[in-house]
């Protein structure tokens, strides 16, 4: 009988998580404890030296599709079936924001026996990080406007180009662009602004890219909030705005420890925005997991040319990190969507579309081959996958020169992870990887988005708007220009155009304005439309949830 990924969850024996962090090394003395299954693990457990000859297994992806490729799903999955091996290891996640939870996408605990544990606290507030992140953003955003209305604008900031909105980590597309100060005096300056999701919020991002709390700290203090009439740049710490969104954030800086269905270790923590940010869990738990197993097992959000992309030129490269391999994980519906087959086709057989949407995969693989990675392509399983739709993936990845194997996690846990995660090690300890990023910070703006355009997106040329040239000169004026780039552009194409499916060649990639993390350490070129603060679907998610009396929460998936 079908069941739920809650009711596989809410069946599932948990195990104290004293338990869980004795697998790894640690003494519950030192685990800050959120309840009976979830735990802080204190950044004195990493270990620069014990991170020396870890692995670390890079989790990506083909390009997104609405039939689901089930990345964190076959994260988890390998993650268990490496530990069945006799492989100490550990996954590390990102945690999931309350949007899609409530909206389409549902949660991001992994899917069927391959998931962590406890699901529903995982999908719901967890241990407040988001909270603390939302309230840290909100905290500046007050006191900027604070400055303005009671400190008489001594810093000469110019309302109309304050950057600096709010955020809220909900959909609600009734709160993207708003005016406020609105009802005279004693209500503050008029001016425009409105919400972001809290996961497109900087604070999220420069608490993923940073190494300790005063690093932290730093990084917020350098956030650029706006300009000044004269187009100088005003940062958090000229409001003296960084010590007290630091102390917000003294707990969530610690990654969180939980465990899988099959009581194996996972560390979850951040939840940056692939679109717009580097979509990828924090250095911090990344380096967490590699001090205290000894393969560690991480995904980055959508696919090679987006999060991919970014953990390896950006996090890899703050962070200090090496991977040893590169899983892209496909699916044969998604294949078969890439061809233009429609959703509620995807389920019949169609050997001749699987091979039309295989150059999707192909640019993929070559993507990891980029940056000099051996990749290893999961075949994430459906019941509806025919033999020979799964034979055809597997003859091209050989022709490719990738290993492939399937990855039955969904329904056999790491039992049917088993194949994918003997590939994985014979990879990760054959040391062919030799991880080169892509571009080095020194290079020119230009040059950095050029090199990611045509190498990992396949363009045929990159475009500037005006308004684009021109903050690329102020950047070199202001000296942003040596910050490394972090494209924001649709996971659903390759290109920056959503309709553009499987592999476009010759197009070409149009800049049509920059946004500034600075703080974080990174600049935003923006190749088409991206929605900063999404909207909630016809039909969400939340109106499937509930509870019952006995506090039983149904609907979560």
């Amino acid at each position: 009988m079908y069941r739920t990924d809650q009711e596989i969850a809410r069946a599932s024996k948990m195990h104290p998580i004293a338990q869980i962090a004795e697998k790894l090394g640690v003494l519950e003395g030192d685990l800050r404890p959120y309840g009976k299954y979830v735990a802080k693990l204190p950044l004195k457990l990493i270990d620069e030296e014990k991170i020396k000859g870890k692995k670390l297994i890079l989790v990506t992806a083909i390009t997104p599709t609405k039939a689901g490729e089930g990345k964190t799903t076959a994260s988890i999955g390998l993650a268990e079936g490496l530990n069945k091996i006799g492989v100490k290891t550990v996954v590390v996640i990102r945690e999931p924001s309350l949007g899609p939870v409530f909206g389409m996408k549902g949660g991001a605990a992994g899917g069927g026996y391959a998931q962590v544990l406890p699901m529903e606290s995982i999908n719901l507030h967890f241990t407040g990080d988001f909270a603390a992140v939302e309230k840290a953003h909100n905290l500046l955003a007050a006191l900027l406007d604070n400055h303005i209305h009671n400190q008489k604008n001594t810093l000469n900031i110019d309302p109309r180009k304050i950057v600096w909105k709010r955020v809220m980590d909900m959909n609600e597309r009734a709160l993207r662009d708003l005016v406020i100060g609105l009802g005279g005096p004693a209500q503050g300056v008029p001016r425009e602004s409105g919400f972001d999701i809290t996961a497109a919020s900087e604070v999220m991002a420069a608490l993923c890219l940073s190494k300790d709390l005063m690093d932290l700290k730093e990084k917020l203090g350098n956030i650029i909030v706006g300009f000044t009439y004269q187009d100088e740049p005003v940062r958090a710490n000229q409001l003296k705005a960084q010590g007290a969104m630091a102390a917000l954030l003294k707990h969530t800086i610690m990654p969180n420890l939980v465990q899988t269905i099959e009581g194996n270790p996972a560390i979850i923590h951040g939840g940056p925005f692939a679109n717009i940010a580097q979509g990828s869990n924090s250095i911090i738990a990344t380096k967490m997991g590699l001090s205290l197993a000894d393969y560690v097992v991480t995904e980055a959000g959508f696919a090679s040319d987006l999060g991919g992309e970014k953990f390896l030129n950006l996090k890899c490269q703050y962070g200090n990190l090496k991977p040893d391999v590169a899983v892209v994980v496909a699916t044969i519906r998604a294949l078969k969507s890439h061809a233009g087959i429609p959703f509620d086709e995807l389920k019949n057989p169609d050997p001749e579309a699987v091979k039309t949407g295989l150059p999707n995969l192909e640019k993929h693989i070559e993507n990891m081959k980029h940056f000099m990675l051996v990749p290893v392509v999961a075949i994430n399983r459906f019941a509806t996958d025919s033999e020979e739709e799964l034979q055809i993936v597997k003859d091209f990845c050989q022709s490719q020169g990738a290993k492939v194997a399937l990855c039955d996690a969904w329904e056999k846990g790491g039992e049917g992870a088993i194949d994918l995660a003997h590939e994985v090690k014979k990879a990760a300890e054959s040391g062919l990887s030799n991880f080169t990023p892509l571009y080095d910070f020194q290079w020119g703006i230009e040059q950095k988005i050029e090199s990611i355009a045509r190498k990992i997106y396949g363009a045929g040329d990159v475009e500037y708007s005006v308004k684009a040239k021109q903050q690329i000169r102020l950047f070199g004026k202001i000296g942003l220009d040596k910050l490394p780039v972090c494209i924001a552009k649709t996971q659903y194409s390759l290109s920056d155009d959503p309709k553009l499916i499987n592999k476009p060649s010759g197009f070409t990639i149009k800049i049509r304005e920059f946004d500034i993390a600075a703080g974080a350490g990174f600049i935003v070129p923006i190749a088409g439309t991206i929605m900063r603060m999404p909207g909630l679907p016809s039909k969400p998610a939340a109106e499937n949830i509930d509870i019952d009396a006995d506090g039983n929460i149904t609907g979560l998936f």
